[in-house]
């Protein structure tokens, strides 16, 4: 394996990866069955534990060319992406839990808005994670 196949991911199994997290949400505000969030929310701290999301892995099998035929998605941008949906699918299943509607709802739209936004070509995720790079170099500069 090159550098090339080690640092990013195939650009189908990020999303894939998106739709399950959105189709989760939606599935959720329709039945309000928070467990349902489980999905994407474990599958991504599997895959921010261990390197190895289980969607993408599972996703990896339909994959008809090989990895390194496909558009990369930088891994280590899509590690910082996984850790906010994380964030919020762990804020919006456990606001359900103590009955916190209202957080708990916001959190499982603002998660699945931003990856059908992603979806639809513009990365929530990786803009916040360009303008905290940009903030941190700036600051560099000051010092």
């Amino acid at each position: 394996m090159n550098n090339q196949q080690i640092a990013s991911i195939p650009r189908p199994l990020v999303k894939t990866n998106q739709w399950v997290i959105v189709l989760s949400v939606i599935a959720t505000l329709i039945t309000g069955q928070f467990f349902i969030l489980l999905i994407p929310l474990l599958a991504g701290l599997i895959g921010l534990l261990t390197g190895n999301n289980p969607v993408m892995v599972i996703a990896k099998k339909f994959l008809k060319k090989p990895l390194s035929s496909y558009i990369p998605e930088d891994k280590a941008q899509q590690q910082f992406n996984q850790l906010i949906a994380v964030v919020c699918l762990s804020i919006a299943f456990i606001s359900s839990i103590i009955g916190w509607t209202i957080l708990s709802y916001s959190f499982a739209i603002i998660v699945g808005l931003a990856a059908t936004i992603a979806l639809c070509g513009f990365c929530i995720g990786c803009f916040i994670h360009f303008q905290y790079n940009q903030y941190k170099y700036r600051r560099s500069l000051r010092s």
